[in-house]
């Protein structure tokens, strides 16, 4: 069950983005009319780039889709420049007749244009970032359907006009005005503060409609129902209302939600818009990724990165905003659980530390797990040292003093700082400049104390790293109720010694799961992890060798069987898959979910191999557990109807 997996991704991300060399420049405004027509799947453009350039030059270097050609450069004085093309990093070099003074404003004018046909070309190879199709098209920033300097980083202003169709609806960032032009209708956005206004989306116009406590939200969603789209507009006003209480305003209150494709990223966003693919839609509201791509409005569109090294500020905070979100509409437990989620995502790669980010490729796993998953577990750990009330703070004060600014790890750290009265430079250098994640032993001794007073704990907390230096939390289960207590763990053996009234019977460490460290159940589940981004993209040996490594910790980890039976199904080798979703059945059974499924891969096993009565007993099995995890049940209860036929292959024929 491929879904259960919980990839963010569909497709290797294979393209590198490489940083723009030096000399750099500041992108300050662009003016763009651009004329898309949507049965061509064409788009020809004019763009006036005002730039400052940041030291002498007489270079400038622009980044720009590969499906797209320079026709013209030319300064404001109609001065000619001759562009040349590099596709390999899909940028385009202008050299100038004299140096260019360092803080004086340039401008150049573009005349570009070709066709924009989804994944072909991409910036990212296999993801489509720009497609313009007959009846609907997207624009997003990542593309680079506009020469663009310093992706993610320099801020800009814009006025976008765009010249298409009649019937066709077209949605950007900022204050838009729609005009009958000679050329067909014209959509004028205008974005006066620095942000990331470049995505246009032209859709049908048969948008649907909500409104949440003066939250207007408009869903194009082509593949959903309107049910199911009434219902994300609802959610949307329900998130931003949450952000607005907790770190204020923001930029606007009315929200576009609009459907990409199946080979887009599963989200993006930009000022005032948020963009899902059919596979971040699913069958019901996607809630974290919802949130999160919500909580860009503030992180992103109104405070960004100083650079892309300092990504985790925009990804990792948009991702923790989106589980406080889940934490007030679910409850700690369910926070708690996305918490764990996030330190396995965060732990399969620790090849460099997060403030050098701008080395990966976007949207690749990599990415999201150093710049998301692993930037939420230094928020959370922030928000365990320095206390509730200062980390909400401290959020506020960051929208608050920042606003269409941009902001480092430094800068960040400084700011906390002053707000919380913590030395927190240890801190940021352990978790932002290192790679480290240290793995805590303990051993503890229990002592009765005399007179009925109750007990001591005499223990040792040992972990492998010398820079280490957090408060941990411990939890003593009693004959009564668990008592929680806070020790200070400095280097790698720290003593401590507690009191309790009721009789102790374990102390765990960090139960709560506050820390980001290793143990063997952390381990056996980034091996799991790894795996199934591996089967996402196609290598199943691989993969296999991710899911033994989780079996050599962990021989009952009933979701390693599982994973393994779904490798040995997609290979078509059932019997090899019957025996792990068997062992899957006689593990640990963490999680529960695996019950239900592996007696639903076992039924489909058995009709393929035309052993009905056996089938069925399995989807019966199935349906005993009341587990409906993915939906399991109506899935155990269809195949009990009618047999599981397994898809036709489809095979090239010369």
């Amino acid at each position: 069950m491929k879904s259960l997996a919980v990839p963010l991704l569909l497709l290797a991300a294979a393209a590198r983005i490489c940083a723009q060399d030096v000399p750099l420049i500041d992108v300050e405004d662009y003016d763009i009319t651009a004329r898309v027509d949507l049965l061509a799947q064409t788009l020809e453009a004019d763009a006036r780039v005002r730039f400052v350039p940041r030291e002498p030059t007489n270079m400038a270097v622009f980044e720009l889709h590969n499906g797209l050609n320079v026709d013209a450069a030319q300064t404001a004085d109609g001065a000619g420049l001759n562009p040349l093309r590099y596709r390999q990093d899909f940028t385009v070099h202008l050299s100038f007749p004299q140096t260019l003074p360092a803080g004086e404003p340039q401008i150049v004018d573009f005349r570009y244009g070709g066709r924009l046909k989804g994944y072909e070309e991409s910036p990212v190879e296999g993801y489509s970032l720009a497609q313009i199709d007959a009846d609907r098209a997207f624009l997003l920033y990542a593309a680079r359907w506009f020469p663009v300097n310093g992706y993610g980083a320099d801020r800009f202003t814009a006025k976008i006009k765009i010249i298409t169709d009649e019937g066709m609806k077209v949605i950007g960032s900022g204050i838009g005005l729609r005009s009958e032009g000679i050329e067909g209708v014209e959509h004028a956005f205008e974005f006066s503060y620095p942000s990331f206004p470049g995505t246009i989306a032209i859709v049908p116009d048969n948008g649907v409609g909500a409104e949440t406590d003066g939250v207007a939200t408009t869903v194009y969603f082509d593949s959903a129902s309107d049910d199911l789209a009434r219902e994300y507009g609802q959610a949307t006003g329900e998130i931003v209302n949450f952000y607005s209480d907790l770190f204020g305003a923001p930029y606007s209150k009315s929200l576009a939600l609009i459907e990409t494709d199946e080979y887009a990223p599963s989200g993006y966003w930009a000022p005032g818009m948020i963009l899902m693919s059919p596979y971040g839609i699913r069958q019901a509201v996607n809630r974290r990724l919802l949130g999160t791509l919500v909580a860009h409005q503030w992180w992103g569109s109104l405070v960004g990165p100083g650079n892309r090294n300092h990504l985790w500020l925009v990804d990792g905070l948009a991702y923790y905003s989106a589980l406080l979100e889940i934490e007030e509409m679910e409850g700690e437990e369910a926070f708690e659980t996305h918490v764990r989620e996030a330190r396995i995502e965060s732990l399969t790669y620790t090849d460099m530390p997060m403030i050098q980010a701008g080395r990966l490729t976007d949207f690749s796993p990599e990415m999201h797990a150093l710049t998301g998953a692993r930037g939420v577990m230094v928020l959370h750990m922030l928000r365990w040292t320095v206390g509730d009330e200062a980390f909400f703070a401290i959020l506020k004060k960051l929208i608050d003093e920042r606003t269409w600014q941009s902001i480092t790890t430094d800068g960040f750290r400084e700011l906390a700082e002053n707000v919380s009265g913590k030395d927190l430079d240890p801190f940021f250098l352990q978790w932002t400049e290192s790679t480290a994640t240290p793995e805590f032993e303990q051993e503890y001794t229990i002592y009765r104390l005399g007179g009925g007073q109750g007990f001591r704990i005499i223990g040792k907390v040992r972990q492998d790293m010398d820079t280490f230096s957090m408060p941990v939390e411990l939890k003593i289960e009693t004959e009564g109720e668990p008592e929680y207590q806070v020790i200070d763990v400095t280097g790698t053996s720290s003593d401590y010694s507690l009191e309790t009234f009721g009789k102790p019977s374990q102390v765990i460490l960090d139960p709560r799961n506050r820390i980001l460290r290793f143990d063997d159940d952390i381990r056996v589940r980034v091996a799991i992890r790894k795996g199934e981004q591996i089967v996402e993209l196609g290598y199943y040996q691989d993969a296999l060798l991710e899911y033994q490594r989780a079996l050599d910790i962990n021989r009952y980890s009933s979701l390693t069987h599982y994973r393994i039976g779904e490798v040995f199904f997609l290979q078509n080798n059932y019997q090899s898959a019957a025996n792990e979703f068997r062992e899957a059945l006689n593990g640990d059974r963490e999680p529960a979910w695996t019950e239900v499924w592996a007696h639903i891969h076992l039924g489909k096993i058995f009709d393929i191999t035309g052993q009905r009565e056996r089938a069925v007993n399995e989807y019966q099995l199935a349906i005993r557990t009341r587990d409906d995890t993915q939906n399991a049940q109506n899935e155990a209860r269809k195949y009990l109807e009618s047999p599981y036929r397994r898809p036709k292959r489809e095979e090239t024929i010369y």
